[in-house]
């Protein structure tokens, strides 16, 4: 009997390790469809560029591609031209946007919302749209230069594009959304308190605000700023048609290579330097800020004492100087009311800009005359119908359609597995897994293009629905893996094991809890892989195929022959789909709450 209670406890140890075993893997294995869709469609193609660009022309190994890139001074020119007009989009949007973000932060969510319906349009609006608003506000018989010429400010008109102060302006314009969104969360999470507790204590406001809220703030300029980077690096709409030959960006390059040079692994050798500058910046950036502040959340990290200090003497220095051109916080008054006047102003100026050049194209798309013009000669349907009409611009529009549900399912049934399998794991597990969830939001998108091009063109998937879907989906899981983060991150847990004691399975708690209280986030995360879908051309480029085209493909077929009023009647279209986009996620959130 002695023996026999002496053996007991190892068998109970080794079945509650097996028990263990098997519950952790049971949390792991909602992620792993997303992880081997990743390793097929993602790490494979961007690892085949990595050794396409080892060979030479004649299938032998070297570093000849690279030496090419090195001799020749024009492809030094174009990355030092790439690199700096990345930086300052990034730059700008930051600067510009923080005030946005910080008003946002601060207000009731009822007056958040009404806010960011308005950033929402021009975030979700092809860039193909936004950049043909810009051609007609810029050219030299824009609008810009019609109304400046017409007041007598200038003698003569010579138009803004092409140029670098074009390309700024369109690029500023697209990625200033995406800035406001990317630091609005953290700055969401920075409690009000903590500024007040400073001014109790004798803090001027502006010493409150460069002590307190900027430094908790820093990960979300950080995180805005890597991603406006990164996207800007694969950039080639808008440098192709509102800029010259001097503001060509790599992403032009890789393109040209490829489609009219047929140089393959020149590309790949163009793609690699690309890829390796993404990834230094990304591990700099995980080195310094962490990638859970992308999500929004905020990681505790310790500082040395020294550099601490010396940081804490400059912000508090920056304070005092501020501190007469602030004024101090109406005592008792709601946060939405606390002198933000100037910053209300400061932020509708703002999204007027951002608003009016979408909006700008609206007009032609209804002119009688059969060119653009400014003004436009109302009132006429005839390019509606010229566009609704057209086999072509139909077939691109009902494949757009197509692929982009495609799209939203597909990555929204990997990206919740993905998400609800993190959110169970310690950091240190889901810490390297989210990273390469997010990668693809941190590759340039051309770099994934050119990838996909190599592997589709063996699986015979180039030209086909599938091959468009995988593209697509690819670029959409980091966008619901973070937009699902953060409503996880919020959801109390407590519920759900509440259903698991009651004995409801997982599937039925995912069902009735989990879905059901996190509808707003799943929706949200469906209506951002649409959109991407929708509105990427990048992939599109490279894999929709000669013939039956998307719509944004089509588009750009068609804006690189003309500036014509059927673009503008696209263009309209478009933006009123977005609308209705926004509109509807704005009820659905209501409604959830």
């Amino acid at each position: 009997m002695t023996i026999a209670l002496q053996a007991q406890p190892p068998r109970d140890a080794a079945r509650a390790r097996r028990f263990r075993w098997v519950s952790h893997s049971m949390r792991l294995l909602p992620i792993v469809p997303a992880l081997l869709f990743l390793l097929l469609f993602f790490i494979v193609p961007v690892g085949e560029i990595l050794q396409g660009g080892l060979f030479s022309a004649d299938g032998t190994f070297g570093l000849a591609q690279f030496e090419r890139i090195a001799r020749t001074p024009v492809y030094a020119k174009v990355l030092w031209i790439t690199f700096s007009i990345s930086f300052l989009t990034a730059a700008i949007s930051v600067l510009l946007g923080y005030p946005v973000a910080y008003l946002l932060s601060r207000l009731s969510a009822r007056s958040r919302e009404r806010w960011l319906l308005w950033i929402m349009l021009p975030f979700w609006t092809s860039y193909l749209v936004k950049t043909y608003a810009w051609m007609l506000l810029l050219s030299k018989t824009g609008v810009l230069s019609t109304v400046a010429l017409a007041l007598g400010l200038v003698s003569r008109t010579n138009g803004t594009i092409p140029s670098l102060t074009g390309v700024l302006i369109g690029m500023v314009h697209a990625m200033l959304p995406l800035a406001v969104m990317t630091m609005l969360p953290v700055m969401r999470g920075i409690d009000d308190c903590l500024a007040q507790a400073a001014e109790t204590l004798g803090a001027e406001r502006g010493t409150s605000f460069f002590t307190v809220f900027l430094p908790l703030s820093s990960p979300g300029v950080a995180a805005a700023g890597l991603l406006v980077f990164i996207s800007s690096l694969g950039f080639f709409i808008v440098p192709a048609l509102l800029g010259s030959p001097k503001e060509t960006m790599i992403a032009q390059l890789v393109i040209s290579s490829v489609l009219e040079l047929f140089d393959m692994r020149f590309a790949g050798a163009l793609s690699t330097v690309l890829l390796v500058c993404s990834i230094v910046i990304f591990l700099v950036y995980d080195r310094l800020v962490g990638l859970s502040s992308l999500t929004g959340e905020v990681r505790d990290k310790r500082r040395g004492s020294r550099a601490h200090g010396v940081k804490l003497a400059l912000l508090i220095a920056a304070g005092r100087l501020t501190a007469p051109l602030v004024r101090r916080r109406m005592t008792g008054a709601a946060p939405a009311e606390r002198g933000f006047g100037p910053l209300r102003l400061y932020t509708f100026a703002v999204l007027a800009v951002l608003v009016a050049p979408v909006l700008s194209v609206i007009p032609y798309a209804f002119t009688r005359s059969d060119f653009i013009a400014f003004p436009p000669k109302l009132f006429s349907f005839k390019w509606f119908g010229t566009f609704l009409q057209s086999p072509v611009w139909q077939s691109a529009l009902i494949r757009s359609f197509e692929v982009g549900l495609g799209t939203a399912v597909l990555s929204l049934a990997l990206g919740l597995g993905a998400t609800l399998a993190l959110t169970r794991m310690s950091q240190r597990a889901s810490k390297p897994l989210f990273a390469l969830l997010v990668a693809p939001l941190i590759v340039p998108r051309i770099v994934i293009a050119v990838g996909l091009l190599y592997l589709f063109a063996r699986f015979g998937l180039t030209g086909t629905n599938a091959g468009l879907v995988i593209g697509h989906t690819v670029l959409a899981i980091p966008y619901v893996v973070v937009t699902l983060a953060a409503g996880f991150r919020q959801f109390d847990w407590r519920l759900d094991d509440a259903a698991r004691v009651m004995g409801a399975s997982p599937v039925r708690r995912i069902a009735t809890i989990v879905l059901p209280l996190l509808m707003a986030s799943v929706t949200a995360a469906f209506l951002f892989a649409f959109i991407v879908s929708f509105d990427d051309l990048t992939i599109a480029i490279f894999v929709s195929g000669g013939i039956n085209t998307t719509l944004p493909k089509q588009m750009w077929d068609d804006i690189q022959l003309a500036v014509t009023p059927t673009l503008a009647a696209v263009s309209t279209t478009l933006v009123v789909l977005i609308a209705l986009v926004v509109f509807i996620s704005s009820r659905l959130r209501r409604t959830t709450r």
